[in-house]
């Protein structure tokens, strides 16, 4: 199952992981594969989960069978918190078998399965455990979403340091061009984050995702070509 699930993860909450996972997943349906978009937990939201509408605009597409079981939201927590603190206030506790269980029924029914973090790779699902540590544990391969806007080098080169250090796969780094960014910050950042890359030793891309509002053009193709 691994080798067809992709763990999307941000380096902090806002910086567009439903944007790309939904985008994503419009890519490898119109290349005549069969995806599914996964949002484990999702916080500050009550009802249909936002962020699987989200995807689902984007791919084009309606809320199917899936979202109506609860498998691609196993977790829609009402306080806008931390996964951990949102689950407390709801009496409630996440339940990594619970989503696990939920994926496998998922993978197994599709070509691939985009699973969508809750904010960064070290937030709290459990008391004991973080979010990096779920999917290190399954071994699912990461795509991280970065952006140009202040304090993001830092973010960023935090979570590739995590990423090496727990030998994660890394497939991408996705620069999210969304926001009004001074150019000098963009240009500057962009270089900052492809010599990361180099220097802690991955040897993924860097992509560039532009602002969705003005094209959905993205180039996904070598994040695909590594998961072949």
């Amino acid at each position: 199952m691994h080798n067809k699930v992709i763990a999307l993860c941000g380096i902090d909450t806002g910086v567009g992981k439903s944007v790309a996972t939904g985008l994503l997943a419009a890519f490898l349906s119109g290349q005549g594969k069969k995806v599914i978009s996964q949002k484990p937990v999702q916080t500050g939201c009550a009802g249909r989960c936002e962020d699987i509408l989200l995807h689902r605009r984007l791919m084009d597409g309606a809320w199917n069978e899936y979202d109506e079981r609860g498998l691609t939201c196993s977790y829609c927590l009402p306080f806008a918190g931390s996964p951990l603190l949102a689950a407390q206030m709801a009496g409630c506790r996440i339940e990594a078998a619970e989503i696990s269980r939920a994926s496998e029924i998922l993978a197994a029914e599709h070509d691939y399965l985009l699973l969508e973090g809750a904010g960064g790779l070290l937030v709290p699902l459990g008391e004991e455990l973080l979010q990096l540590d779920y999917f290190q544990d399954r071994g699912y391969p990461i795509l991280l979403i970065t952006t140009p806007r202040l304090g993001s080098i830092n973010h960023t080169l935090l979570s590739l340091e995590a990423i090496r250090t727990r030998g994660v796969r890394l497939l991408g780094l996705v620069y999210n061009l969304y926001g009004d960014n001074p150019v000098q910050i963009v240009h500057d950042s962009r270089g900052v984050m492809e010599r990361a890359l180099r220097d802690y030793g991955f040897s993924c891309p860097l992509i560039l995702l532009p602002d969705y509002h003005e094209s959905r053009s993205v180039n996904w193709r070598p994040v695909v070509d590594a998961l072949a």
